[in-house]
């Protein structure tokens, strides 16, 4: 099941990123279509004024995953290390993440649901990971505790059985 498939007709206005600049840092991401359709997640982080991070996220209508037991990602980075963030239910105030590490090339990532763990500002929590029952809000998250450039493409982000 196709969770989210880039191209030249998607909006980049589906897509809101949120920096560092929430809690008083000065990183700067960006978020695009670009030309052939992927959806592009660039910028800035910034250790300044306490910063160090840079996410972008996409609310959905509820999905019920109970079916799946991994998200695939089809990507191509600059070899850094990006956090996969998901929530269940969009008003809970934690996500669930996970780290996977990009290179240059087109590729999948396969990551397991068991395999994300319950995350708030930066800070495992003491909660159960995901259990695999619903999406409703899905994003990437750069903060590697180093000030550093990144981009970051998306062509299809997919739920695996």
């Amino acid at each position: 099941m196709t969770l989210y498939d880039f191209n030249t007709d998607s909006k980049a206005n589906d897509w809101l990123v949120v920096d560092d600049v929430v809690m008083g840092g000065r990183s700067d991401g960006n978020f695009y279509i670009d030309e052939d359709g992927y959806g592009i997640f660039e910028g800035e982080v910034s250790l300044e004024n306490n910063g160090g991070f840079s996410s972008v996220r996409h609310n959905c209508n509820t999905i019920n995953v109970s079916d799946y037991s991994k998200i695939r990602l089809h990507i191509r980075g600059d070899g850094s290390t990006y956090q996969l963030r998901i929530k269940s239910n969009r008003s809970d105030y934690y996500s669930y993440a996970a780290y996977f590490q990009s290179d240059n090339n087109w590729g999948t990532v396969d990551i397991p649901f068991r395999a994300m763990a319950p995350v708030f500002r930066g800070r495992d929590l003491d909660l159960p990971n995901f259990k695999g029952e619903t999406i409703e809000e899905i994003g990437f998250l750069i903060g590697n505790k180093k000030a550093q450039s990144f981009k970051l493409q998306i062509d299809k982000i997919e739920l695996i059985k």
